[in-house]
């Protein structure tokens, strides 16, 4: 059992590309998790190509490198990819110039209007949700009008929760649900796990789909994410899915490992691998 666990983790440090989410996989709200500087130290050490690809919609590439500068990670502002990011590039494809209602934070609006989409809350072209923390039944109602008189309904990730350091709260998903139940019209979810977003992220590392690993902590978009593009995957079990959580699933994470700082030799103290054990339902490599 220890041979395969060390096989396993020679083969992940052999890859080129590492893919990683950000909530529940570097952090928890505003809090780094532990081994994750070891991790990026460790990816530079060994000149390994990564990006940062994460559903949230919230932040632009300046914001979430501010934010992990504040946590003591410094990481250029071209290792970040977001979904506000491709939804902007897909709705771009599918009709420049296109304008949107647009129910999000500013991550989003700049994402779009960076692409010149512009928000039209009288007859646009599309209703387009993303995170945010301004919610509200205007919003709702504005959105369903405008899904019942023809707009395209787009969510930026298909999350229905995310990890924060308070626990799980509401994500995408539970923001889109109520226009669809109110028109009866399904929304187009640009985020991980559709391959449009995992295909971007290869091109942008410049590496074969076999040199690459998806690393996140949700097997029901990380994961499925990786497999539907045909990489590997890494569960690490410090966000959403718990280590009892994975068989509920009809596919397996190529990997799965307690966190990052596993990748770079990190050892857990007692505390982390009590927090860590207690949390997926047993001990972990």
């Amino acid at each position: 059992m220890i041979e395969e666990k060390e096989a396993a983790r020679e083969s992940l440090q052999n890859k080129q590309g590492f893919i990683c989410d950000m909530d529940g996989v570097i952090y928890h709200g505003n809090i780094l998790l532990p081994g994750v500087k070891e991790f990026v130290e460790w990816l530079r050490t060994n000149g390994k190509k990564f990006l940062f690809l994460t559903n949230s919609s919230e932040r632009s590439p300046l914001e979430l490198k501010q934010k992990l500068t504040r946590m003591g990670l410094d990481i250029p502002e071209d290792h970040f990819y977001t979904s506000a990011l491709a939804t902007a590039k897909f709705l771009s494809l599918q009709e420049p110039g296109c304008t949107a209602y647009i129910i999000g934070a500013p991550g989003l609006h700049n994402a779009l209007y960076d692409v010149g989409i512009t928000q039209n809350d009288v007859d646009p072209d599309y209703v387009v949700i993303g995170e945010t923390r301004n919610y509200n039944y205007d919003m709702i109602l504005r959105a369903t009008t405008h899904v019942l008189n023809g707009a395209r309904l787009i969510g930026t990730n298909p999350d229905i929760t995310g990890p924060s350091d308070n626990g799980l709260i509401p994500s995408t998903q539970a923001f889109v649900a109520p226009v669809e139940v109110a028109t009866g019209r399904k929304a187009y979810y640009v985020g991980k796990p559709n391959p449009l977003m995992m295909r971007t992220a290869l091109r942008r590392l410049g590496v074969h789909s076999e040199d690459a690993v998806m690393v996140g902590d949700r097997m029901d978009t990380d994961i499925i994410a990786g497999i539907e593009t045909g990489i590997e995957t890494l569960l690490v079990l410090t966000g959403v899915t718990k280590k009892e959580d994975i068989r509920k699933f009809p596919y397996m994470p190529s990997y799965v490992l307690r966190g990052l700082g596993s990748l770079a030799g990190y050892e857990y103290s007692l505390e982390e691998k009590a927090f860590t054990e207690q949390a997926n339902g047993g001990p972990l490599a």
